[in-house]
């Protein structure tokens, strides 16, 4: 596998590298970029917000197909994630006729709280917040850690869930994201 980086030095040589060729010139990447801005922003335009009352049908032509579809006591969620790479979750939650009664983003720390330790379960946090972006173990834990992405105000955060043997949640925790940087030389 080759570490794929941006790559920036004074001396003229810029570009995306890899470690056996030169990916991109820098100017391409800076044309796409733009390219790819402008059309996120044209895209949002033509994106209304979900509203109570709004059809499951005209919540998918607005959005798309959901990540995931639960579900739920009152009906069906529709889960709309970005995980693993983005921080952004949002649950659509549609009554038995297939009506918005209400659309969130989950990816909070009010959310969050909402946890039970001792009580749920891998699958409560799943419907709940989505699949995890990461799950992993470590060898202090005996069971699965699941990890999500989140942003608190201006700070990218990991949410830890830590699961026993029997997918019961355990406790909970958070920290910070690093970004990391790679200079290639």
């Amino acid at each position: 596998m080759y570490l794929i980086a941006v790559y920036a030095r004074i001396s003229g040589a810029t570009g995306i590298f890899c470690s056996k060729f030169k990916l991109f010139p820098m100017k391409t990447l800076s044309l796409f970029c733009r390219v790819a801005v402008a059309g996120l922003l044209l895209a949002g335009c033509a994106v209304t917000a979900v509203k109570p009352g709004m059809t499951r049908e005209e919540v998918i032509a607005g959005y798309g197909k959901p990540s995931a579809v639960v579900p739920i006591s009152t009906g069906t969620r529709l889960q709309y994630s970005r995980q693993p790479l983005g921080q952004s979750v949002v649950m659509v939650d549609l009554d038995a006729s297939g009506r918005v009664v209400s659309a969130k983003e989950v990816m909070t720390a009010a959310e969050f709280s909402r946890i039970e330790v001792g009580k749920w379960t891998r699958s409560d946090v799943e419907r709940e917040f989505g699949p995890p972006a990461i799950v992993d173990g470590v060898a202090s834990w005996r069971g699965d850690i699941m990890t999500y992405r989140w942003r608190d105000a201006i700070t990218d955060m990991f949410f830890f869930v830590y699961l026993d043997a029997a997918n019961v949640v355990q406790r909970t925790g958070q920290g910070m994201e690093i970004p990391v940087r790679w200079e290639l030389d």
